[in-house]
């Protein structure tokens, strides 16, 4: 029971995370999912935290945060996971559906970013069971890390606006844009330009007092919201369908808005004060 209640307190902590941060303005490139893992761990319960150690490799340090883009540098190892990253939504719709868009290109029903979280997280509240013969916990450590690492970071790319995103643009990466004077496709700035911009103007060029903006927000000025982003529908342990609809709402009404081929994007202010 405690291995199952550290894994639910991971991902109810990292749903926190990734809602506290600014939906419209703020990508997941190395630092936003770095933030995100940072903010998580440090807000683990004592059972959660020893649980994400144990799970841990050991060149990790304990720091989650480390590991927390694997996901993306092991996607061409395990080409299997590539469908995993994202959500494909009919063009011009602005709502999700599970057994509509969760899928891969053959048609694979449950190969989408969603659910990859329901199972991830299946897997890690296996964590701790008494029922495991001693050879299949020898196995299921090695599984249960990687669930932990592709959980981490699919709870950052699914709150991405353009991780669920319309299927002929894939997500707004055959989108031409220009971030300020730069060529670059539309998925790259929300991805990666956004934040790295923020971090720049606003935050000393680095991820630290990002992190440290966020803590004293989720604590200080959104922590009478923490609960309402803790919650799932009918005591689900996770609720990635609910993340999902943000997201490609989020799209519609900032990613995609206004932008056309070529346009020239800047000025998207990630103030936290």
């Amino acid at each position: 029971m405690q291995g199952r209640q550290a894994g639910t307190a991971l991902l109810l902590l990292l749903a926190v995370v990734v809602a506290a941060l600014p939906a419209p303005s703020l990508g997941w490139g190395v630092d936003g999912h770095l933030i995100i893992c940072e903010i998580a761990q440090g807000r683990l319960s004592d059972a959660a935290a020893k649980a994400v150690n144990d799970l841990l490799p050991s060149g990790a340090g304990g720091n989650l945060s480390s590991l927390c883009s694997w996901a993306d540098r092991v996607r061409f190892r395990y080409q299997w996971s590539a469908p995993l990253h994202f959500i494909d939504v009919p063009d011009n719709v602005c709502n999700y559906s599970y057994d509509r868009d969760c899928k891969d290109e053959e048609g694979v029903k449950g190969r989408c970013v969603a659910g990859a979280i329901n199972n991830y997280t299946s897997q890690l509240l296996t964590y701790g069971s008494s029922s495991l013969s001693p050879s299949s916990k020898s196995s299921g450590q090695y599984n249960l890390t990687e669930a932990l690492l592709f959980l981490s970071h699919f709870m950052g790319d699914i709150h991405q606006p353009l991780h669920c995103g319309f299927a002929s643009d894939r997500g707004g990466n055959t989108i031409d844009v220009h971030w300020y004077r730069r060529k670059t496709v539309l998925h790259h700035v929300w991805d990666v330009n956004i934040i790295q911009t923020a971090e720049k103007d606003y935050y000393d060029e680095g991820a630290g007092e990002f992190v440290d903006a966020l803590n004293k927000n989720i604590t200080g000025a959104w922590s009478d919201k923490v609960q309402e982003w803790e919650e799932c529908a009918k005591s689900q342990t996770a609720c990635p369908d609910k993340y999902g609809s943000e997201s490609i709402a989020a799209a519609c009404n900032s990613a995609y808005k206004g932008v056309t081929e070529d346009s020239t994007l800047s000025g998207m202010c990630v103030c936290l004060n």
